[in-house]
């Protein structure tokens, strides 16, 4: 049915779909160590000269210039001599053919030196060797915002630096995008919901000034700026309904979600959102939120007792969570370093097992199979479930007092029976009822500390050397509020103003939110394996200012989003693609690929079918039968799917059931992460599988099909501009027009000679006449189309 179709949606493909992108060339100027050559040292040498002493070869390192030898030195003498190519025995070794000589050697299985990279290496010693220490491990300095001549780019602070450097490789910027693909892509930017066209009329009437900016204050001030913004910290600190791993049972963690929702709708300052997650269970007197917000240290897989030893479910448990930390905060794999020395960058193994003496000390016993809960944890009821539990509380007291009155009265033993029989009932009302009460894994410390021990290669049964809580030496000391060292010194340590990483982590990955790219590509690694920033004064400027006003996400947000640089039209030449296909310049503005949640829920505000309702348990919409046995044991608590009924299943998606060991499909195509681990950048692919999924997924024909229904309410002159509008926010063109009245009539007379077709398309609506299936078939295959564009599935 859906087939018949092929033909005229590859018509509309033709006519819409837009050129896609290709990388951005050198910075001028003379070599820089960090930027060129520290990166080629990096791939090909500090797996054997770098921070991992054990697997160090021939006492030589260059991952620093402090060696006790000297700059880029061994006991045998220097191996660089700045300024002379043919006397460094580095060129020597890296421009060599012969396997004897050659560095790296092929029993590395690097690749050697390709020739950019050698003569970048031979500018470099030639220019006189200028080591520098590495960027990102140095606080971020305030920046001079540079003076450009373009005026409107020398208003907001990061169009001047992007500015300054287009005009040193002499680009010029995109002008701004129509005012119609603008209100598009920050309401999806911002809300991850389309405009509707009663909002982008009330933009297009607003002629003043500040339009856009009173635009952008309207949609932050949105519930659903909250649930857009949230989605994409659930995918760092990965947030799911299930334990994962083998059983990956349920789990009651979902209070967690929605206070992250409401702590960026409140626009609760990032050093306390930090706090709050790291040690909420470590203030005087908690909040609720500061203890459902320290079950971040509970989202962590969990290997239920039976498949692992308790210890060693315990060890694995501690390790996800310094993982978590160490990617989410500091932008760094610490996790390289659980067995060894990390081998690019200066964490050591004793300095990874310091941080894990900070999160080792839970109060906490072996997690119990099946369980939704794994204690510690605290109860949430609503004030009327509170009220309700007071009474089964005093049901409970008044039948206990009953039983000591006929104790003490002599009573016969049938009535004392009677009572202890009503105690019992009493009580059982009350746990089971107790039970249904929404609950949120927290954290807890032991009053006597945990001793921790760095593990031999990682090993839980393989306790070394006892270590204290401590952080790596490479970075600023740790201050203590108090003689033992605590979860809360360590979050007050990472959001020091002093710290080089967390807030150039942060702001980068923001700024990835709008741009799809970071100022550094490897937003989860700002190590030595990491990207060089595309602007590196703009970074650490936006970082100082985050800093400076407070850890205030919504006014850097602001800040973004009201940028020339942000504004800037999409719109470039084929060079231009190629010449930078990523859009590291930002020549022009960015343009990539809806991610799944926000495709899916285009398709439900579109449609008309969307709920709105926030919090609360996690939903299930419809999807395929069976496929969670396909990867769960029997044994498991979600091992067969069932579907949620009603407008539950039309809730934005950031409320959806997440399976670690199957996330929905619907999600999972467009390229969702699993949440087995931290993500803090999803991939985007293009493949024949998401056209599929988009055309013929049943919930998403279903919301075509609602959606054909509403748009036969509008005159027919003004139909198909009706919904290239509402899907696209944009307005056809006479040939874009006359296309889709082409295709629109096709599919009519497709249906009139196939009504049977038709009347299968329209199942859920009997009572329509024949004439009404063939006009709702047709236009929810044209809407069907539609969604489909190149157009209707980016930003641009």
């Amino acid at each position: 049915m859906i087939g018949h179709s092929n033909i005229l949606i590859v018509v509309v493909f033709a006519i819409m779909a837009m050129l896609v992108s290709s990388p951005a060339g050198a910075e001028p100027g003379p070599v820089e160590f960090n930027r060129d050559i520290r990166p080629i040292l990096s791939a090909k040498c500090f797996q054997c000269h770098g921070p991992d002493e054990n697997s160090r070869e021939a006492d030589l390192r260059l991952d620093i210039a402090g060696d006790p030898h000297g700059p880029f030195s061994r006991e045998d003498g220097a191996v660089i001599n700045p300024g002379d190519v043919e006397d460094s025995e580095l060129w020597r070794r890296v421009s060599a053919d012969d396997e004897d000589t050659m560095m790296p050697p092929p029993a590395s299985h690097k690749k050697p030196l390709t020739d950019p990279e050698r003569q970048l290496v031979k500018a470099w010693i030639e220019q006189g060797a200028k080591y520098q220490p590495f960027w990102a491990f140095i606080p971020a300095k305030p920046q001079e915002p540079p003076v450009v001549e373009d005026a409107a780019w020398n208003v907001n602070r990061i169009d001047r630096f992007v500015r300054k450097r287009l005009a040193q490789i002499e680009r010029t910027p995109k002008e701004n995008t129509d005012k119609r693909t603008l209100i598009r892509r920050v309401t999806l930017d911002l809300t991850g919901l389309p405009p509707t066209p009663e909002e982008i009329a009330l933009f297009l009437q607003d002629h003043s000034p500040d339009a856009y900016e009173k635009l952008v204050d309207r949609l932050m001030a949105t519930p659903q700026y909250g649930e857009h913004m949230a989605r994409y910290w659930l995918d760092l600190v990965r947030f799911a309904d299930t334990n994962g791993i083998h059983h990956d049972h349920y789990r009651e963690m979902t209070p967690y979600r929605d206070w992250v929702i409401r702590a960026f709708n409140s626009n609760l300052p990032f050093d306390d959102f930090v706090r709050y997650q790291l040690a909420g269970d470590l203030y005087e007197d908690p909040t609720t939120d500061q203890l459902i917000a320290s079950g971040f240290n509970r989202l962590h897989l969990v290997i239920d007792v039976g498949t692992a030893l308790p210890e060693e479910s315990f060890v694995r448990n501690v390790v996800d969570r310094v993982n978590a930390v160490g990617t989410a905060f500091l932008g760094l794999t610490v996790g390289c370093a659980v067995c060894h020395d990390h081998k690019y960058d200066p964490i050591t193994q004793r300095d990874y097992y310091r941080l894990f003496a900070f999160f080792n000390n839970i109060d906490a016993t072996p997690e119990t199979p099946g369980a939704r809960v794994h204690h510690p944890s605290i109860r949430l009821p609503s004030d009327q479930q509170q009220l309700e539990l007071d009474r089964f509380v005093e049901a409970i007291a008044n039948t206990k007092e009953t039983l000591s009155s006929l104790k003490e009265q002599s009573a016969t033993k049938e009535q004392i029976e009677a009572a202890e029989k009503a105690v019992k009932a009493a009580q059982k009302k009350h746990d089971d009822f107790e039970s249904t009460l929404p609950v949120s894994l927290v954290m807890k410390e032991r009053a006597e500390i945990r001793p921790a021990h760095i593990l031999r290669r990682g090993a839980y049964d393989q306790p070394g050397d006892e270590v204290q809580r401590g952080t790596p030496d490479f970075l600023p000391p740790l201050i203590s509020a108090g003689e033992t060292k605590t979860r809360m010194d360590l979050a007050n340590w990472l959001v020091d103003a002093q710290h080089p990483l967390t807030a150039r982590v942060t702001v980068n990955r923001i700024w990835q939110q709008f741009f799809g790219v970071g100022i550094v590509r490897t937003s989860e690694d700002f190590g030595m394996q990491g990207e060089w920033p595309s602007h590196p004064a703009l970074l650490d400027d936006l970082a100082v200012t985050f800093i400076q006003s407070g850890w205030n996400v919504k006014e850097l947000v602001k800040s973004i989003v009201t940028s020339e640089t942000y504004k800037q039209t999409s719109k470039a030449s084929l060079e231009e693609y190629r010449s930078d296909p990523a859009n590291r310049l930002l020549a022009r503005g960015s343009r990539f690929r809806l991610d799944a949640e926000v495709v899916r829920d285009q398709f439900l505000a579109t449609s008309g079918l969307l709920n709105r309702e926030m919090y609360g348990k996690s939903v299930k919409p419809p999807q395929p039968p069976d496929l969670w046995k396909s990867v769960s044991m029997v044994s498991s608590s979600t091992y067969a799917f069932k579907a949620d009924e009603g407008d539950k299943i039309y809730r934005r998606s950031v409320y959806t059931f997440w399976k670690r060991a199957l996330p929905p499909p619907q999600m999972t195509i467009f390229d969702a992460p699993t949440r087995e681990a931290c993500i803090a950048r999803r991939e985007r692919t293009n493949t024949p599988l998401q056209a599929l999924v988009l055309m013929n997924e049943p919930e998403y024909f279903k919301a075509t099909v609602h959606l054909a229904q509403r748009v036969l309410d509008v005159p027919e002159e003004r139909r198909l501009q009706h919904i290239f509008e509402l899907l696209t926010a944009r307005e056809l063109n006479e040939r874009e027009a006359e296309v889709l009245a082409n295709a629109l009539d096709g599919f009519r007379a497709m249906y009139k000679s196939d009504l049977a077709a038709a009347e299968r398309l329209t199942a859920e609506l009997p009572d329509a006449s024949d004439e009404r299936c063939v006009e709702l078939a047709a236009h929810a295959m044209l809407i069907n189309s539609i969604y489909n564009l190149d157009i209707t599935k980016t930003r641009n």
